[in-house]
């Protein structure tokens, strides 16, 4: 499948900045069943960009743009192909080891709540087939919100409501699946289906976990099944905030103002 992406971006400042310093996850990697066909960033100011590769292995590129600034806008425009994958990731950019992604942070710390629920939720049985139904529970169990969501919400917080975003849902299949003893990950990312019917202008976000003697399978609780070639991974981390699209600092007073609008189709 040849999927076209467009996202695009948009920072507005009350107070012009004297200085913008960003740190973009916006390019994907190649798998073996995933092949970047082009892809470009566009920032609309003068700024120094330097592509490079983080510690998860993921394709990042830092910004550096000198004000005064009121507005600053990220375009991306690109093509990927997919193909059907069942769910496994191979072929992905893999420094770190699997034993890593056990790890919890401040958003994914560990929750008597979550942990008593994956336990019943998953059941018995090999823990593939575990993780399977832990994805579907969750699936069930929440509606989907299409607001932009809070930023920085624990998975325990975002458990005790009836509605989650995808990236909150996420994060809380991290957090189930660690419990069960599986490393787990965020993954950031494009979708081509539109979630419910209806159209959500935003980065997609699901999960990976760790299967001993397979290696890394992706969960999308949002759908409650694997991501499959309607996916477009782009990057990983141990939660929400580590795998963001853009990540940054700025220099100047006042407040700021931002608008995401992400469109995927399918070509041909």
């Amino acid at each position: 499948m040849r999927l076209t992406v467009d996202h695009r971006t948009t920072y507005r400042f009350t107070v012009p900045q004297s200085r913008v310093v960003q740190l973009l996850r916006l390019t994907p990697g190649n798998t073996h069943d995933q092949t970047v066909a082009s892809w470009r960033v566009h920032v609309d100011c003068d700024a120094r960009m330097r592509e490079g590769t983080d510690g998860f292995g993921n394709c990042i590129t830092m910004l550096y743009a000198e004000g005064p600034l009121t507005e600053i806008e990220l375009a991306v425009h690109g093509e990927v192909v997919t193909s059907h994958s069942a769910g496994a990731v191979l072929g992905a950019a893999e420094p770190l080891p699997p034993a890593l992604y056990l790890r919890a942070t401040a958003a994914t710390a560990p929750d008597t709540a979550i942990a008593d629920w994956a336990r019943q939720a998953a059941g018995e049985g090999g823990t593939l087939d575990r993780l399977h139904r832990l994805n579907c529970a969750l699936h069930e169990r929440f509606g989907i919100a299409r607001e932009r969501g809070e930023p920085k919400q624990p998975a325990a917080r975002a458990f005790a409501g009836k509605r989650a975003t995808p990236r909150a849902l996420a994060q809380i299949f991290c957090v189930a699946a660690r419990s069960l003893g599986a490393p787990a990950r965020f993954v950031s990312g494009y979708h081509l289906w539109e979630v419910g019917g209806a159209h959500r202008p935003a980065p997609h976000g699901w999960a990976e976990a760790h299967v001993e003697g397979i290696g890394w399978i992706g969960f999308d609780p949002t759908t409650g099944m694997s991501p499959e070639e309607e996916n477009v991974r782009v990057a990983v981390a141990l939660d929400a905030a580590g795998a963001a699209p853009v990540a940054g600092s700025r220099l100047g007073e006042g407040a700021e103002e931002l608008d995401v609008d992400v469109s995927v189709s399918r070509e041909g």
